[in-house]
């Protein structure tokens, strides 16, 4: 399952030469970090989204590309005083093969761990052909 490359902003703007304000920052992505496993009925991939609610992710499939967009939010929502931790947004995006039956994929989200269960294609999947013995004429 290749990887897709996607451009995505780096870092925060800084005030212009003239010392306007900025008014937001650009949103901000990184890859989730992911681990794929081949089973015999089919790939089950597992993406780490810490702060991601189910509202918030987005996986999408279209032409061949499997999408992963995110958007990690804060359980409180006071205005911090200090803060180290700082929460991103995600993406990834995956091509997909025709080996994959693209019409069952399967979603979950758990405690921030995005599963995603690609079954194996009919025609993909090996199988066993039956060999029926003719008995000859006598």
């Amino acid at each position: 399952m290749p990887e897709k490359t996607v451009a995505t902003t780096s870092g925060k703007q800084a005030a212009t030469a003239t010392g306007r304000e900025k008014t937001r920052d650009q949103e901000r992505y990184i890859q989730p970090p992911v681990d794929i496993y081949e089973k015999p009925e089919g790939l089950v991939l597992l993406a780490d989204l810490p702060g991601v609610g189910p509202g918030d992710l987005n996986v999408r499939l279209e032409d061949n590309i499997l999408t992963i967009q995110a958007k990690a939010q804060h359980a409180i929502t006071a205005e911090p005083i200090y803060r180290e931790f700082e929460l991103f947004n995600f993406f990834r995006q995956f091509e997909l093969s025709d080996q994959v039956d693209q019409g069952k994929i399967t979603a979950r989200l758990n405690h921030g761990v995005l599963t995603l269960e690609l079954p194996k294609a009919e025609k993909a999947k090996p199988r066993q052909i039956t060999v029926q013995v003719e008995k000859a004429a006598a």
